[in-house]
This record gives C-alpha cells, sequence and structure tokens, in this order.
C-alpha cells in the first residue's frame, strides 16, 4: 500500500467516526448534553486564528459521502458564503474529527464540506447579529441545506441550539492578517457601542429556495405553476439580469427561518425535487 492509499484509508476512518459520518448517524441521535458544565460553556473561548499546517489527512483532493463527490479548496482565502447552520454535540464527544483531532463540544469548533483544514473563520448569526470565531477541523454537514456544523458551544454563543439550525454568514479569516488586526485591540466601552450599533442597523434577511432558473419564461412558469399544483406555496418566478441576460427564477419564499426552511426543503423531497439553491437576501 502506497503513502496515497494510506492516506485515503486514514480520511475514510476519519470519516466515520467524526460528524461527517452518515453511517454511524444512523446509529443513534446526536443531542446536548443532558447536565451541561456551564462552568465550561461560560469559559469557552472563540478560537484565536494562528498560521498551522493543514492537516495530513483531512485535505485529500476529494472524497465521497452519500455518493457524492465533494473537492476541497486549496484555499480558504476569499470565502464568504451564507447558508443554514447546525450543530452537532454528545454523539461526537470525544471522538476524532476528519482533521485527526478530538471533537470537543465545549470548544469553539466547526465542520465543513470542503474548507481546507484547519481554516479559521467567523461565523454570524444573520437572525441575531451574534458572531464567533471557530476552527474548522472536520467534515460535515451532509445534508444539502447546511453550509457548516458546529459545536455545541458555538451554537450556544450564537443562540441556534434550541433551534438546531440558524441562518448564518460564514468568513474565512487569513491568520497572517489577524495577527496584525489583533495588536490594537478595542475597549470594553469600544465594545459595547459597537454592539449597539450593530442592534441597531441588524436587518432580518429572507430566505429563498430555488428550484430552477431559465432564459425562457415559459418554462419557468410551467416549472412554478407544477409544484404549486403539487402543494407548494409560496411560490414565483422572479426575474434578474446577468450578463446582458434576462433569467426567471423559480422560488420558494420569502421564509422567514432556517426551520421554516427546513420544512419546504422536505416537501421538496417528499415530490422528489433534490436540486435546488438556498438563498438568503
Amino acid at each position: 500500500m502506497n503513502k496515497a492509499q494510506i492516506s485515503a484509508a486514514f480520511l475514510c476512518l476519519l470519516l466515520t467516526t467524526s460528524c461527517s459520518s452518515p453511517l454511524s448517524k444512523k446509529a443513534s441521535r446526536d443531542a446536548a448534553p443532558r447536565k451541561p458544565s456551564q462552568a465550561r460553556i461560560d469559559n469557552a473561548k472563540e478560537a484565536v486564528p494562528k498560521v498551522e499546517r493543514k492537516s495530513k489527512y483531512g485535505n485529500p483532493k476529494s472524497y465521497v459521502v452519500f455518493g457524492k463527490r465533494y473537492y476541497v479548496k486549496d484555499s480558504a482565502k476569499g470565502y464568504v458564503e451564507e447558508g443554514i447552520a447546525s450543530w452537532y454535540g454528545t454523539k461526537f464527544h470525544g471522538r476524532r474529527t476528519s482533521s485527526g483531532e478530538a471533537y470537543d463540544m465545549y470548544a469553539m469548533t466547526a465542520a465543513h464540506k470542503t474548507l481546507p483544514l484547519p481554516t479559521y473563520a467567523r461565523v454570524t448569526n444573520l437572525d441575531n447579529g451574534r458572531s464567533v470565531i471557530v476552527k474548522i477541523n472536520d467534515r460535515g454537514p451532509f445534508h444539502q441545506d447546511r453550509i457548516i456544523d458546529l459545536s455545541y458551544s458555538a451554537a450556544i454563543r450564537l443562540g441556534t441550539v434550541k433551534t438546531g439550525t440558524g441562518r448564518v454568514e460564514v468568513v474565512a479569516l487569513d491568520p497572517r492578517n489577524y495577527v496584525r488586526q489583533a495588536q490594537a485591540q478595542p475597549s470594553e466601552a469600544d465594545i459595547e457601542i459597537q454592539a449597539l450599533e450593530q442592534d441597531e442597523q441588524l436587518v432580518v434577511p429572507k430566505t429563498y429556495v430555488q428550484i430552477g432558473a431559465f432564459s425562457s419564461a415559459v418554462n419557468a412558469e410551467s416549472l412554478r405553476k407544477s409544484f404549486a399544483d403539487n402543494g407548494i406555496d409560496n411560490i414565483a418566478v422572479y426575474e434578474s439580469v446577468a450578463a446582458d441576460k434576462v433569467i426567471h427564477k423559480v422560488q420558494i419564499g420569502p421564509l422567514d427561518s432556517a426551520q421554516e426552511t427546513d420544512l419546504v426543503v422536505q416537501q421538496l423531497s417528499e415530490l422528489g425535487q433534490y436540486e435546488y439553491k438556498i438563498i438568503i437576501k
């Protein structure tokens, strides 16, 4: 067995022991701790971005889960994405992550399908403005409408534990720039002022589930009518212009929460529609 085969085999082992494993998730349900350590939650600190080597086994060129191939990014530079976050807890606590580290549900970590391991990122809850810096050291979540899986403590900090999911923005951080920026720490008064300004400026976004985009308005309307006739409410055709061409997008929404989005995705699944895009705006 050569080095590439050994690495692939080790990654496969990690995927069956970390949050990303679809097979292990079938066996039992994940949950919050019955008696959570409040001290560990209170003392949980944001991850501090630092320059690290890429995980030896956590960054294959690609890997396959549930028959779908995922391609790992060479770099996290410039990565920004909005979507739905979930979280994972007791079931995976202490297990090895895809990077080889042990999963600690009280640490500020997360899982992502394609960002290089490790990547540091700021995750912001778009519904309440709360944010936290996490270290992405695991693979997942392998649910089509999720973009990141948060640790239990990170989800507590963002306010998404009770709801299970939340709408977030994920921004990858450059550890080299972060070190320079961190040298000038704001005062407590500055932090309080920034928090108040953030609350005043917070605009709660709307979510749409897009199931098709056409250059033909007739085709778009045909798809809209087909799903409307099958019980999908609040579905419409929206027009946008790209490269001087009018695009007719078939979207369900606006939806007010990640939970409402989950219900729509479930409806689509029952109708055999597995291709869709989550749009937050």
